[in-house]
């Protein structure tokens, strides 16, 4: 074997052997992007079994809990999940969705970007939101907390700031009266 065919053969190697160790780190992740919209087949958890769908109009009362330890894996629609990132998961929503989440303790509303499924667990949770959405919300100490979902199609500038991982404005208050009427259908609705 020649001197050069040696060289090519180990610079080959090299690469090779460069481009796997990359793909474990981490480097095959999807980029963070709007499209395309990932709806999914129906899939089975526990028992339960999960239809995504498009729901123009899905608007929910129940319960946010939030996660953060995961940092780093992967998410339902191939990105990387980012605790300090405003994310969350949701069962059957598409990947990737907007949704506002009123914390309805306090009326604050923020803007989410789901790029995850779940939650799997408890009763009447609707949400998880990551650490990130959960300080913007204000439940984070709480970790557990009575919300409203909805879905919405926010202006262009705060989808960029939630792909980039910056939180978008908070939007306005919910005055208190309307929250004590989202409370009081959330009693009534949860046995």
């Amino acid at each position: 074997m020649t001197e050069q065919v040696g060289r090519t053969i180990g610079f080959v190697w090299a690469l090779g052997a460069a481009l796997a160790l990359s793909a474990c780190g981490g480097g095959n992740y999807r980029p963070v992007r709007d499209t395309p919209v990932k709806i999914g087949p129906p899939y089975k958890v526990r028992g339960t079994t999960y239809v995504p769908a498009a729901d123009p109009g899905y608007d929910m009362l129940g319960y946010a809990s939030w996660y953060g330890s995961e940092s780093g894996n992967r998410t339902a629609n191939g990105e990387q999940f980012r605790a300090k990132w405003v994310t969350g998961a949701h069962v059957s929503l598409p990947l990737p969705s907007y949704v506002e989440v009123t914390a309805l303790d306090s009326g604050r509303t923020i803007l989410v970007r789901i790029n995850d499924r779940g939650p799997f667990a408890g009763r009447g949770r609707v949400i998880d939101l990551s650490r990130g959405a959960a300080e913007q919300l204000g439940i984070r100490a709480q970790g557990h907390a009575a919300v409203r979902v909805r879905i919405v199609d926010p202006p262009e500038k705060d989808r960029e700031k939630l792909r980039k991982g910056k939180a978008a404005p908070e939007r306005p208050l919910v005055p208190e009266r309307i929250l004590a009427k989202l409370r009081a259908q959330l009693q009534a609705s949860i046995p």
